[in-house]
Formats: C-alpha cells, structure tokens, sequence
C-alpha cells in the first residue's frame, strides 16, 4: 500500500514538473497534471492542496538551500577579522559560487523551474533576494573598509544595483542556456575575475 501510494505521488509529480516547465505556473493547468499522471483528481489533492503547492514539491527545498547557503557565505566572511577580509573575498566568493553552481547542475531541473517558470509564485523573486543579499553585505564590506582606513569612494544605489544585477543574470544564464558543466565553470571563473576587477577599481583597492 505504502509504495502504490508513494508510485501514485511520484507520477504526480513528474507529471506536474513536465507541466511546469512546458507552460510556467501561471498558465499549468491541474486537469493536464492529472491527465497526464493518469490519476484522479481527488487523487492529486490528496497529496497536494493547490496548483501552487505542487510547485511548493518540486523547488521549495532547492530554492531554500541555495538562499540558506548564500546567507551563510557571506555571514561566514563578515565574521572574518576586519584585516583578513580584503584579501581574502575574491577567493572565498569565487569557491561559494562554484559550490552553489555544481548544486544548480545537481538540481537543473528545479532550477529550470525556479529561473523560467516562477512567475506567479513567491519563487519569482530569487534573483531580487540574490541582489538584496548580496548590496547588504557589500555595505557591511565598506564599513569594514572604512575601519581599516581605506574607505570605498561613495557609489550611487542605482549604479550598485545594476553592477549586482548584472552579476546575478549572467550567473544564471549558465543554467538558463543549459550549459555543459565544464564549460560553465570555465565561464564562472573569467566572469568572476571581470566583475572582481571591476569592483576592486571601483572601491579604489
């Protein structure tokens, strides 16, 4: 009973994921969900509430793990002594980025989902959290710059923004255009050390 049970959830899914990632939320239909998992649909929310609840299965835990472990890099480096800290962030961000983008190739899927298909959900705003974390504790760099005598010379919020933004977009565009791992790391890293040279000669180091 508990494996016809669990074949009945995972066909669910799998129908749902396939769904998902032809039409996006918005425009995914239950009844196709359910058409195409060969299940009724009381069947389907038995296990599952709501269209959006479905969604909820199949990135929830990917989308709070990659946020989860992103918060804890750049926690991890404000927690460094002040003095350690300039020297030591090109490398400590380029290892979480590749980290996070062997997790992405792990979960393409999920990511497709996630990055092409989230409109209408609460997911759709991963790349705005990525950019908000990411301003924050770019502040928290300057005022450890300023600590240490170097102070960053004043950028403006909306240059800042579009420099960040523009890092996000390209860093997901190698799940976006399913790009061979290989390739994406090689990319990774000559994208990383252009906007790392951008930075350093924007905050005068």
């Amino acid at each position: 009973m508990q494996s016809r049970m669990q074949n009945t959830q995972e066909k669910i899914l799998e129908a749902a994921r396939a769904e998902f990632l032809e039409k996006g939320f918005r425009a995914a239909s239950v009844r196709s969900i359910v058409k195409a998992a060969g299940v009724t649909t009381g069947a389907l929310y038995g296990y599952y509430s709501s269209k959006e609840a479905l969604f909820d299965a199949l990135v929830g835990p990917c989308y709070e793990h990659f946020l989860s472990a992103y918060r804890d890099a750049l926690d991890t480096f404000a927690q460094l002594p002040p003095e350690q800290q300039p020297e030591r962030m090109s490398t400590i961000s380029q290892t979480r980025l590749e980290e996070l983008l062997l997790y992405m190739f792990g979960h393409r899927e999920a990511f497709h989902l996630l990055l092409l298909c989230a409109d209408g959900t609460r997911y759709s705003t991963l790349k705005d959290e990525m950019v908000r974390l990411e301003i924050n504790a770019t502040h928290r760099y300057y005022r450890v710059l300023e600590k240490l005598g170097t102070p960053a010379p004043r950028i403006d919020p909306r240059l800042e923004h579009i420099l960040v933004t523009g890092l996000m977009n390209a860093y997901f565009e190698m799940i976006i255009h399913d790009m061979p791992l290989q390739d994406a790391q090689l990319y990774l890293q000559e994208l990383h050390s252009f906007y790392s040279a951008g930075w350093l000669k924007i905050m005068g180091q």
